[in-house]
């Protein structure tokens, strides 16, 4: 990711990618910002961040590529994230590539993974969370050559783990969850997990305009708390 001078420009290309990955690749062209949430960063101020939405091909055909956090963790305990996190300096500009090569740098920190192998094809509008501060750039990834992964630093993750597709638009998987705070929004049941939050909502949202999704019963309710 880095030479001995200025990092390595991060190119975005969505030539080579499979044919399964067009839909996706032509819906992150078109999405707008409030088609993907209704929290949008403030005009000034917020921390930029980003997230690695890495897709690959396994042995059940088309997944994505999730973590979990630690559970001693006081931010986020045991939530199921895309790996990412904040823009570093070393990383550059943020009205460049820098929040690309941020994407690349924290998932290889996080999960082991080579960032050789992965092409950047799409990145999606950026995001805020507002219980973080965060302003969050989707950096969506065709993991193009796999490498192994794992929970590079068991004090942040519990877990590495790829999920299939197949799983995410099964409408058997699928509910809604209501937070504390009484907002309601996407889940999954997936892996024996929970999926919810700021990661399930781009999952359902990139399910949905790149056709994938299958209707489902929005009426499910599921609590945060659904193991107890």
């Amino acid at each position: 990711m880095y030479g001995a001078g200025a990092p390595v420009p991060v190119r975005v290309s969505a030539e080579g990618l499979p044919g399964w990955l067009d839909p996706v690749a032509r819906a992150v062209t078109t999405i707008a910002p409030e088609q993907l949430s209704s929290f949008l960063p403030p005009s000034r101020g917020g921390r930029q961040s980003a997230v690695l939405i890495l897709f690959g091909e396994g042995d059940r055909g088309p997944e994505l590529l999730l973590m979990e956090r630690a559970g001693s963790l006081r931010a986020h305990a045991g939530q199921l994230s895309f790996p990412g996190g904040a823009l570093d300096p070393a990383d550059g500009d943020p009205e460049a590539d820098g929040l690309l090569r941020a994407a690349l740098r924290e998932a290889e920190e996080e999960t082991g993974l080579d960032p050789a192998g992965v092409q950047v094809f799409g990145v999606l509008p950026r995001l805020y969370i507002p219980v973080s501060g965060f302003v969050v750039t989707p950096v969506l990834g065709w993991w193009r050559a796999p490498t192994p992964v794992h929970a590079v630093d068991p004090a942040e993750t519990a877990r590495v783990f790829t999920v299939p597709v197949a799983d995410l638009t099964d409408p058997a998987n699928r509910a809604t969850t209501v937070s504390p705070s009484g907002h309601r929004g996407p889940a999954f049941l997936v892996e024996s997990s929970l999926v919810w939050g700021f990661t399930a909502g781009v999952i359902d949202r990139l399910l949905h305009y790149a056709g994938w999704e299958e209707p489902w019963d929005r009426t499910k309710r599921v609590p945060l708390d659904w193991r107890s």
